[in-house]
């Protein structure tokens, strides 16, 4: 489990580089045609949006794997460390309700239901279905992330 966590890991991070180096080129085609080309090139505005879409979505993920996310600890930080384990298992579990109720499930729903309706984006001409993806696959790796962490809060109750 650890080393396909690890793979997961290296390959999320290859991908969130690659997706920030695209945005660059991207944004930097777009100024470079639309300022000194004057001619502005029609397909980087919707590349770029739909390249941050992914960097953000993904990057929640990423974000949450290294515990990068702002939260509130002041009440967890109140507690006695022997106290806290069961704490940041609740939270983990509802971070659990949360990414599988809206990222994997609501966001599964918005996939289908655009692939369905064959809904093409404007510029690019792919279908919006596979830009939204991204929403269930991010779900999936929080979720990857949760039981990752639970294990880890436990293992380290029981050797405590």
């Amino acid at each position: 489990m650890q080393s396909l966590m690890s793979l997961i890991n290296q390959l999320l991070e290859k991908v969130l580089i690659t997706l920030m180096a695209a945005i660059v080129v991207v944004v930097t085609w777009q100024v470079f045609s639309r300022f000194i080309l004057q001619s502005p090139s029609s397909y980087t505005e919707e590349l770029a949006r739909f390249l941050l879409i992914w960097i953000g979505v993904l990057g929640a993920a990423y974000a949450y794997k290294n515990k990068a996310h702002l939260g509130l600890d002041i009440l967890v930080e109140r507690i006695p460390e022997q106290s806290k384990w069961p704490v940041l298992v609740l939270i983990e579990l509802l971070v659990i309700v949360f990414a599988a109720s809206i990222l994997v499930y609501g966001g599964s729903l918005l996939v289908w239901m655009t692939l369905d309706l064959n809904q093409i984006s404007a510029s690019l001409e792919i279908k919006v279905g596979l830009v939204y993806s991204v929403l269930p696959l991010s779900g999936v790796l929080i979720l990857m992330y949760c039981v990752t962490n639970i294990s880890k809060i436990l293992a380290e109750k029981g050797a405590a």
